[in-house]
């Protein structure tokens, strides 16, 4: 693989439990709390979950872009993606897994096409690539 784009992200010592964390460049810093649902104090602080969550919205949307234009497809103004991460322990109990769920809304374009769209970006978004055969993402047409 050619890699065109680096980046680098550091976190500090206390990591999701009051750290931080950012882009080593200093584009992007964010403090982190642990959501009481995971035994934290549930501060005003993002998680590595949400980031994660935003970042695969964002790089979905991007595939779905690349897609469409490739397909000559117009996305409506108002499309959108909405990324539902969720987190616990491992069946195996060794630790914990990630849950996603994709939503689109491709707001104007029939339902079918819509869902072929949202297959073929599947497989171009790199984060797609990245869990596959990981977890399980579930995608729909909203």
């Amino acid at each position: 693989m050619k890699v065109l784009y680096t980046t680098s992200a550091r976190s500090d010592h206390n990591g999701r439990d009051g750290g931080r964390s950012g882009t080593v460049d200093g584009h992007f810093s964010v403090k982190l709390d642990l959501p009481k649902e995971l035994g934290g104090a549930g501060g005003p602080g993002t998680n590595p979950e949400q980031l994660f969550a935003t970042g695969y919205a964002a790089c979905f949307m991007g595939a779905l872009r690349f897609v469409a234009g490739k397909e000559k497809v117009a996305l409506p103004e108002d499309a959108s993606v909405t990324a539902t991460v969720g987190i616990g322990p491992r069946d195996d109990g060794a630790g914990f897994g990630l849950d996603v769920a994709l939503a689109v809304a491709l707001p104007g374009i029939e339902h079918a096409r819509a869902e072929d769209l949202v297959a073929k970006a599947h497989i171009v978004c790199p984060y797609s690539e990245a869990t596959r055969k990981n977890l399980d993402v579930r995608l729909s047409v909203v």
